[in-house]
């Protein structure tokens, strides 16, 4: 047996290398490379390897380890999870500041490696700096928030344990059915400690991503039940894109008459364009997709976690007539709303049921038609609408008394409303560019009014909604498509969580757009708190004597690099928008927009927690209405 002497930094580094994924007949590596951000947990092990023999991975040095942690998610997203970036972290801070990344891959489903640094396994130094202690146990440390939020953990306290560890990090990771984040914590001294490796450890290593296919039980009983249907649904969910399910889904939704409707993760799989697309479902869907769904006697979700949000907190759907049938690689998923299961590949099983359903046309006849065109109407208003200072819409979603718009009209020299920003941006915007976003109003007025004219250009983190996650998440989309547009829809309120990694996209030239949109304050959280009767408390962006903040993030920005612009009209914006197609660096365009100018919910309802005892009226109204929603929601 022959062996090599590498400390084990050297041989996770060198093990890397040699992982490779087989999908759909193509062969290529599965790790593209490494985020970084060094400290002395990392920096004399990981650091030490990677400077000595970094093979063929791309080492980043980022800005914020949540920072760096998004943008590999975003990197493996917008690579239908089929390539990654690791993340090497010091210990303590850094470690824990994995922990939000590492939510978001896990309720995203999203394969990433994340290496933070530990403390000694030898425990003779302790307690080193940044080490918690604990009088219960001298194994707890910080790597262990990363437990709950990681799909495999381990922890590293000799070198040949990193073998087989590694080993069932990418058999998680390449898994579709369980791909999500795992988490192996490297004790600092162990990483620089040598061993023996055995050099068949090193040999190429190719992880097999084969279509699970349907059984001839699931096909016939999936069949039966859209053939005995008279207006199914199809739900197009994050799995459908993974799968690569375009034209399968064209193809039967057009044959058969079925309407399909999209989840935040499914959509742009099929663009806004085709006949039968009616937008996103739920709370943030369309009036045509909820309309459907309604009507439907048999729901067809395919790849999707059927979320709150695209449920309506299960009021979306008449349960009293409405059948379910889910195909996900997911068993656990397969199984929610006691829908008839078919555990297995999307576009697989979809081809598979193809001519099965042969003759089949459902009675939905030219509903789907209106449907689009009452939509499209309405996202036309939308787009038309306009305020002033002496007039302002009554329709603003919780308004505020005039005098409070007008404050922020004069604060932020702005009468633009956040609606027409957004789809001046649509319009404007080149059709194969991408954008991303994550938290706020945005998502909302995103999944509603956005048009994608080209499959799989739309990237949401809605599993999670991490606020922070726009502009890290971004430069991930712009390395996975170096040759594309990138545009990060950001609010105020999350670009002040987190925008450090705009800097990392300045320093390696990695060109991306942020459009950010500032109405002072958190203005999503403000609508939720004014329509179950509260008033705006603490949600607004204001100084100690109540005055509007007026941020100048451009000049934020500016500081750091970026080409900037400052707008607040249509025109305006469409013109930062086409000079900043026309920059080589990175651009912040700062859209100043009204509060309340989002869209509202249409035929939707959110189930959220509402005081049973209060003072207020509008508290109280609130507290009864969601007691009669309940009555109607599907209890499992």
């Amino acid at each position: 047996m022959k062996t090599v002497r590498l400390t084990a930094a050297q041989a996770l580094i060198k093990f890397l290398n040699q992982q490779y994924i087989h999908v759909d007949g193509q062969e290529f590596p599965f790790v593209e490379g490494i985020f970084n951000i060094f400290g002395h947990g990392n920096v004399l092990g990981i650091g030490q390897a990677l400077e000595q023999d970094a093979g063929h991975l791309k080492v980043i040095q980022g800005k914020n380890e949540q920072g760096m942690a998004h943008a590999a998610i975003a990197f493996s997203k917008e690579m239908f999870r089929q390539k990654i970036y690791a993340v090497t972290t010091s210990v303590g801070p850094g470690s824990a500041n994995l922990a939000a990344a590492a939510g978001t891959a896990l309720a995203n489903n999203i394969p990433v490696l994340f290496l933070p640094g530990d403390t000694f396994a030898s425990r003779q130094p302790d307690p080193v700096l940044q080490q918690v202690e604990h009088e219960h146990s001298l194994a707890v440390t910080t790597g262990d928030v990363l437990k709950p939020v990681s799909r495999y953990w381990d922890r590293i306290t000799r070198p040949e344990q990193l073998m087989s560890s590694l080993i069932r990090a990418f058999e998680v990771m390449t898994d579709p059915a369980k791909a999500g984040p795992a988490t192996i914590c490297l004790s600092q001294d162990v990483e620089g400690e040598a061993y023996d490796f055995e050099e068949k450890f090193f040999e190429k290593r190719v992880h097999y991503l084969d279509r699970k296919a349907p059984t001839d039980r699931e096909l016939n009983g999936a069949a039966d039940l859209i053939k005995q249907s008279k207006k199914p649904v199809i739900i197009v969910g994050g799995g459908a894109k993974y799968s690569r399910a375009r034209d399968i889904l064209m193809t039967l939704s057009e044959k058969h008459n079925i309407p399909l409707v999209e989840t935040q993760a499914g959509k742009s799989t099929v663009e806004a364009g085709f006949k039968n697309n009616l937008g996103g479902l739920g709370i943030t869907g369309t009036l045509a997709a909820n309309k459907a769904a309604r009507q439907a006697d048999l729901i067809i979700g395919i790849g999707t976690r059927y979320t709150d949000f695209a449920t309506s907190s299960k009021t979306a759907f008449d349960f009293d007539k409405a059948k379910f049938l889910n195909i996900n690689v997911s068993r656990m998923q397969a199984y929610k709303l006691d829908a008839f299961q078919v555990v297995a590949d999307a576009k697989t099983t979809l081809e598979k049921l193809a001519p099965m359903l042969e003759g089949y046309v459902t009675e939905f006849g030219s509903t789907i038609a209106e449907l689009k065109e009452i939509w499209s109407i309405e996202r036309d208003r939308l787009r038309k609408i306009e305020f002033n200072r002496e007039n302002f819409d009554p329709e603003i979603k919780n308004h505020f008394p005039q005098e409070v718009l007008n404050e922020y009209a004069d604060a932020l020299n702005t009468e633009f409303a956040q609606t027409a920003a957004l789809l001046t941006v649509n319009e404007t915007v080149d059709p194969d560019s991408t954008i991303i976003c994550a938290a706020g109003s945005l998502p909302g007025d995103l999944q509603r009014l956005w048009n994608s004219e080209v499959p799989d250009t739309y990237h949401l983190e809605y599993g999670y909604s991490c606020m922070g996650y726009e502009i890290s998440g971004a430069l991930g989309i712009k390395l996975a498509k170096p040759d594309k547009e990138v545009y990060a829809m950001v609010g105020d309120g999350s670009f002040l969580m987190l925008h450090s990694e705009l800097i990392t996209a300045i320093q390696y030239h990695q060109k991306i757009n942020v459009v950010l949109f500032d109405n002072s304050g958190f203005g999503c959280i403000s609508n939720l708190q004014m329509s179950h009767g509260s008033g705006s408390y603490f949600c607004e962006f204001r100084t100690h004597d109540h005055q509007i903040l007026n941020i100048d993030y451009a000049k934020v920005a500016e500081g750091y690099g970026a080409r900037t612009y400052r707008v607040n009209t249509p025109e305006e914006l469409k013109a930062a928008i086409e000079d900043a197609k026309k920059q080589d660096v990175s651009t912040l365009i700062e859209v100043k927009v009204l509060p309340k100018t989002m869209t509202d919910g249409y035929a939707s309802w959110w189930n959220v927690g509402v005081a049973e005892v209060s003072n207020k009226e509008g508290i109280q109204k609130a507290y009864q209405l969601r007691q009669e929603k309940l009555k109607t929601a599907k209890q499992y």
